[in-house]
């Protein structure tokens, strides 16, 4: 594990550098597609920023809320404290955020989804390589299988072998950005969307299941019942937009 990086007198944490690339190569792709789509590619620079601001603000807000019993004695000091970030409250933050902003510009609309589905796979793969490289926590529970790996070294240790659930994720969503990428001009924007919402979703339900965090209701964690969500969101939206193209193709041959 390399939890911080010493460049001189500089002390960098890998998990911050790791957000950071996730950011840069989002907005990058990002850029490409909205080029493509004869939209301004600085346009997807900003969204970067306002989700990235966003994100930290949403993954704060939702780690305080969770751990409110700890958080409300020191509320001052824990909104402003570089630990505790929550993957799905950092979604929703810079979700909102981004949309915000495209609202502002007057460029929100359908085509703005399917534009962004395989960046966001791609920030999200490189995003958990951080936690990979700073054993956060987000690792999984004990394993025996030839992977498996201790974090000694983590922020926080770990001399178990246990799942590396870190790099389950990267894989999975650098699988769903590799798809997304090359279905982006054969599905419509809702579409690609959706599938994007669906294969997150499920990547991450399943990974739950290796993962050392508790349950909540029906034998299913938190981020289990967001992700479950999540994916019948995206299905249900795919599955109308696949129907949608088939009834158009129906009209367009009995015409």
């Amino acid at each position: 594990m390399v939890p911080e990086i010493g460049i001189g007198p500089l002390t960098l944490q890998t998990f911050g550098l790791a957000m950071a690339a996730g950011f840069v190569a989002a907005a990058a792709l990002a850029a490409r597609r909205f080029a493509e789509l004869g939209r301004s590619p600085e346009f997807a620079w900003e969204l970067a920023v306002a989700a990235l601001v966003g994100g930290i603000v949403g993954a704060r807000a939702y780690y305080i809320v969770e751990h409110w019993d700890e958080a409300k004695s020191d509320l001052l000091g824990q909104i402003f404290s570089g630990s505790g970030l929550v993957w799905y409250g950092g979604l929703a933050g810079g979700a909102l955020a981004a949309l915000a902003w495209a609202a502002a510009r007057r460029e929100l609309g359908v085509w703005l989804l399917g534009a962004v589905a395989a960046p966001l796979a791609l920030g999200q793969a490189i995003g958990r390589i951080g936690c990979q490289l700073s054993g956060d926590g987000d690792y999984g529970v004990r394993s025996d299988l030839p992977w498996a790996m201790a974090y000694p070294d983590g922020t926080v240790p770990t001399s178990e072998r246990v799942h590396p659930t870190p790099i389950y994720e990267t894989l999975a969503l650098g699988l769903t950005a590799a798809l997304l990428w090359r279905l982006r001009d054969r599905l419509s924007s809702s579409a690609l969307f959706g599938l994007y919402l669906a294969l997150s979703g499920l990547g991450r339900f399943l990974v739950e299941f290796v993962r050392r965090n508790p349950e909540v209701a029906v034998g299913l964690t938190a981020a289990q019942l967001i992700a479950l969500a999540l994916t019948v969101s995206g299905l249900a939206l795919l599955a109308r937009e696949l129907a949608a193209a088939r009834r158009e193709r129906a009209s367009l041959a009995s015409g």
